[in-house]
């Protein structure tokens, strides 16, 4: 089975209280990627979890590192997570550039999967800014200028396009989902799900390399609580992990 590393998917919430003339602050830490690990895991696949400040110092920086995984699973974490360790942005020292590096890792035989989130692809206000990196020559799809967030709060159902090893099985119809990323499916790109006019599940093939989109959240707030108990839910990241590695066609 697959060997993942999945980078991204923590934050803190600082928050400041008022109550009449004093104020307070608190701080918070979460992690939103234990619905997908969970998954995974239980389709026979192991995790190396990174949350963002953690990626941030210890993703690989070499491909002998990134040799070590069978498929990259980046989610909601920024271009500038990994272009601007501590080394780099508080050091001033010159350091690899971890997205070039994963080009050339998938190029070369590698797997990634790039999961919506706020800072995925463009991301809010786009300052996950994948656009404007190498990596966007190597997704399946391609990101506007902007902010490519679309909110939808009354939910928004995808569905099935055509049959493919990822999708065996799973309903023709998802759970609706309450957000996702306007993406356009590069030429030769697979669509596997579409939401409205914009696709949901893209898979496509990179030099020696596989890879694919999820145009929405692995966990809240995009994928509310009916899509993470949807008894497709875990074959369908299982599926995609599994053909990402290479374990079926």
């Amino acid at each position: 089975m697959a060997k993942i590393l999945l980078a991204g998917e923590s934050w803190s919430t600082t928050s400041i209280h008022t109550k009449g003339f004093d104020s307070f602050f608190t701080s918070s830490y979460a992690e939103g990627g234990a619905d997908f690990i969970a998954a995974v895991e239980r389709g026979g696949h192991e995790v190396d979890f990174q949350p963002n400040h953690v990626a941030s110092e210890k993703f690989p920086t070499t491909l002998e590192e990134l040799s070590k995984y069978d498929v990259v699973v980046l989610s909601d974490i920024g271009a500038n997570t990994l272009l601007l360790p501590n080394s780099v942005f508080g050091e001033g020292k010159a350091m690899p550039n971890r997205l070039d590096l994963l080009v050339e890792w998938v190029r070369a035989g590698g797997s990634l999967l790039m999961v919506g989130g706020y800072l995925s692809f463009q991301g809010i206000e786009a300052k996950a800014n994948y656009r404007n990196t190498s990596l966007a020559h190597v997704l399946p799809v391609e990101m506007e200028i902007g902010d490519d967030r679309e909110e939808t709060p009354q939910g928004a159902v995808p569905e099935l396009r055509g049959t493919h090893a990822v999708t065996t099985n799973l309903d023709a119809q998802w759970p609706p989902v309450l957000g996702y990323h306007r993406l356009v499916a590069r030429e030769g790109a697979e669509v596997l799900a579409q939401v409205g006019e914009h696709p949901m599940l893209v898979v496509d093939g990179e030099g020696a390399g596989r890879v694919a989109a999820f145009a929405s959240d692995m966990g809240p707030h995009w994928l509310p609580a009916q899509f993470l108990a949807w008894d497709g839910f875990g074959p369908m990241w299982s599926q995609l992990i599994g053909w990402l590695a290479r374990e079926t066609d």
